[in-house]
């Protein structure tokens, strides 16, 4: 028999308006209920800026622990400029957003990551944090490309810090360029610490997440290719005619898969 695995609602399953209306509480709530190990607030669906503030976050972390569930802080922010330039003042911030929240996870975009990484400069910002940082593959071409990701983890090698970020893989975001998620997922497994499960539907500019089908034999042999032991996180909207039933379903489905 296969272990289950920790599964992860996203905030954003549950509706990007409903989130910034009702607040994360209320679907942190919704994930407990549905079975839920994690929940992952999203810093871009706060209402109010002052919802990032330290005490807020505090709160909230408290309130979602509180449900029995451990929590992803999921930036927007980058972990390189354009220019690929460590933004080492974005880290810090996510950083201490993070911790006040009190998450396991710190996620960031890649962002413009070209040769150098100056991991000696993550490092010392990570020394002290009790939380993992892992950058992710995002839809546009800077900060979403499976050459930048190689890139990125050959350079903390050679600059001597191979383990000091990680990766969430997301499965569905490969096909906003144009990368098939299996071409992904063998160079890449070993250094993947989160995955975000969804798959792509529409073509170009009219391109949608959507829940993967239970017979999508690529999804599956992704999820093969990809550690067994990290945790997976729904990113796909639930139908909000039946979000309870959808919510309870994946996660539990997931956590088989």
């Amino acid at each position: 028999m296969v272990d289950a695995v920790d599964v992860v609602i996203v905030a954003s399953a549950f509706g990007m308006d409903a989130v910034r209306t009702h607040g994360h509480l209320k679907w942190a709530r919704a994930s407990r209920q549905a079975g839920a190990a994690g929940f992952e607030v999203r810093r871009e669906l706060f209402a109010d800026e002052a919802d990032a503030a330290p005490h807020n976050l505090r709160a909230l972390g408290q309130r979602i622990a509180e449900l029995g569930l451990w929590s992803v802080y999921s930036t927007p922010a980058s972990l390189y400029t354009a220019h690929g330039k460590l933004d080492a003042d974005a880290l810090r911030l996510s950083i201490e957003e993070a911790l006040a929240l009190g998450a396991r996870f710190v996620k960031l975009q890649l962002g413009g990551f070209a040769t150098y990484a100056n991991a000696a400069v993550i490092a010392d910002h990570m020394r002290c944090a009790e939380l993992r940082l892992v950058v992710e593959n995002g839809q546009l071409a800077q900060g979403g490309s499976l050459a930048q990701f190689t890139g990125l983890f050959d350079a903390l090698t050679r600059e001597g810090h191979a383990e000091v970020l990680g990766m969430t893989f997301d499965i569905g975001n490969w096909a906003w360029c144009d990368v098939a998620p299996l071409e992904a997922a063998a160079p890449l497994a070993a250094h993947v610490e989160y995955i975000h499960c969804k798959t792509a539907v529409g073509d170009g500019a009219r391109r949608f997440p959507a829940a993967p089908a239970a017979d999508d034999t690529q999804f599956g042999a992704v999820l093969d290719t990809l550690p067994r032991h990290v945790p997976r996180g729904i990113e796909f909207p639930f139908d909000a005619s039946r979000i309870e039933t959808d919510a309870a379903h994946y996660v539990a489905w997931l956590a088989a898969a």
